[in-house]
């Protein structure tokens, strides 16, 4: 089954709680997981940002929102606990808890009353209540769309550019990602005709050990495997190990399949790899704004 949403964690979590015990999060992830019949490759799959477990994010906003409405507290630091209030609630067995069932109750309604205030309710996520997404799902979800349509936008300015600009972009991103020196002695014959395939050269670390043969092609259309293997001709008439084959469009099956079992090294770079490394490595993008997301420390509450 898919992992269910932050909501549908909440009757079942209330219900793991019923017996009255101090628990933490970690055993209600455990529980729960084995409830729903998750697959371990599901129990694994992160968030966007690859910092925390999706279902362990949820079963925790869960928790929080039945404490909001007073059905949970937290006994001490890193537990929770049913309240005499949570108790009723399962003893009425309703079919499903979720944001609509909590508002019933004031401490829930203040809550969200002091969201409103604050202007959270523009942002998606639980505190509308139009989503199943967490805050921290529909954010990483609103940050993937703007690198997406960013992406897009950036293909789209090198599609118009020339081919000599496409190839020292080329060149200037490799030397971001570490590869060569400064960007003036990490590269070499760019833009020159008969160049028998190759776009550039550059040094594989700043003390030259060992050289990287680049190809850059601003297509639209396809790169096909009779492309890949001119490529590949050309670094072995170099006596070159090593190469990159970059494009603003993307590769067909048989020239992936080509790249991958041939003893020369090449590495294909798409469209959209390209545009997300160009993101990833501050090359011809800005930063616009910048947002931290920052979590209640508890060891600073603790009294010695």
């Amino acid at each position: 089954m898919p992992i269910p949403d932050y909501q549908t964690c909440m009757r079942p979590l209330l219900r793991f709680a019923g017996d009255g015990a101090d628990h933490s999060l970690r055993e209600a992830v455990e529980t729960l997981a084995a409830e729903f019949k998750l697959t371990p490759e599901e129990r694994a799959e992160l968030l966007p940002s690859g910092q925390q477990a999706i279902f362990n994010n949820r079963v925790g906003w869960a928790r929080s929102y039945l404490k909001k409405a007073g059905l949970l507290e937290y006994p001490r630091r890193a537990t929770f606990q049913i309240t005499d209030r949570g108790r009723q609630v399962l003893a009425e067995n309703p079919t499903r808890i979720d944001v609509k069932f909590l508002q019933r109750f004031p401490e829930f309604i203040e809550f969200r009353e002091s969201a409103r205030n604050s202007g959270a309710e523009e942002l998606p996520g639980p505190a509308t209540y139009a989503t199943d997404k967490t805050p921290e799902e529909a954010l990483e979800l609103a940050h993937q769309n703007i690198r997406q349509s960013l992406a897009q936008e950036l293909l789209a300015r090198i599609l118009a550019c020339s081919p000599t600009f496409f190839e020292r972009l080329v060149v200037e991103l490799l030397v971001k990602m570490g590869y060569g020196g400064s960007r003036r002695d990490a590269g070499e014959r760019i833009g020159q005709s008969g160049d028998d395939g190759i776009d550039g050269i550059i040094k594989e670390d700043r003390l030259g050990l060992d050289t990287i043969y680049i190809q850059a092609k601003r297509w639209q259309g396809s790169v096909g495997r009779p492309e890949i293997q001119k490529f590949v001709g050309a670094l072995q008439g170099q006596r070159a190990k090593k190469g990159v084959f970059i494009t603003t469009s993307a590769f067909t099956s048989d020239a992936i399949e080509y790249a991958s079992r041939i003893d020369t090294k090449v590495v294909l770079i798409d469209g959209q790899q390209l545009a997300t490394l160009m993101i990833d490595f501050d090359v011809a993008v800005s930063v616009a704004a910048s947002y931290m997301v920052k979590r209640i420390d508890s060891d600073y509450f603790e009294e010695g």
